[in-house]
């Protein structure tokens, strides 16, 4: 997978402990036309991730797509996913890029800072995500971020920009009209009604 790969539809998985209906979930936002997925569960138990992401990663090969870990930079390396996503608590960009092959995706949170997002992409990051854009009922605590934050990255990053936090159809598209690469979802792309409409939807945008 290249770092040009993270565009469009980024979805993140919901905390579901049911791994068969998480899959049955994930099949339908890969059928919609999701481009990059990242798997994490912040309630799930060791045993249960190792469970969870070695079953969707097949199911990401087959679509060609690419399987990003959330945090976990030992599950990563032992699933053999695509790439990494690290906050700003998590693992270290060089200690990272030491167990890491060369090929593989590391994405980096930054929040609402741009200068946080320019020294990741020196050290080597693949792509950066900034937000939450909106209010997020997954991260209800989060630091909010300025939508013309996109644009002023887009001006002096290289590396694609992922858009993130409370984002629905009903204002994606003031994103992707600022140039965003990329806008994760959650729970307005898992919580639909039908996900793969809800993916296709999305997708649409770009």
């Amino acid at each position: 997978m290249s770092r040009s790969e993270i565009s469009g539809l980024y979805a993140i998985t919901p905390d579901i402990t049911d791994t068969g209906r998480l899959c049955q979930m994930v099949e339908q936002t890969l059928a919609g036309g999701v481009g990059c997925l990242q798997y994490r569960n912040k309630s799930a138990d060791a045993p249960l991730r190792l469970v969870q992401s070695s079953a969707l990663l097949p199911l990401c090969q087959r679509y060609q797509v690419p399987l990003i870990i959330n945090d976990y930079l030992e599950l990563a390396c032992q699933i053999g996913a695509d790439g990494l996503h690290v906050g700003q608590d998590d693992s270290t960009l060089p200690a990272i890029k030491d167990r890491l092959a060369p090929h593989k995706l590391i994405g980096v949170s930054c929040y609402s800072q741009l200068a946080r997002a320019v020294e990741a992409e020196k050290a080597g990051a693949s792509y950066v995500a900034f937000g939450a854009f909106f209010p997020s009922a997954t991260k209800p605590n989060a630091v909010r971020a300025a939508v013309s934050l996109i644009s002023e990255a887009k001006s002096v990053l290289s590396v694609p920009v992922v858009a993130i936090g409370g984002i629905d159809l009903n204002n994606a598209a003031s994103l992707v009209a600022r140039g965003c690469d990329a806008i994760a979802v959650s729970q307005a792309l898992f919580g639909a009604e039908d996900i793969e409409f809800a993916a296709k939807c999305f997708s649409r945008l770009f």
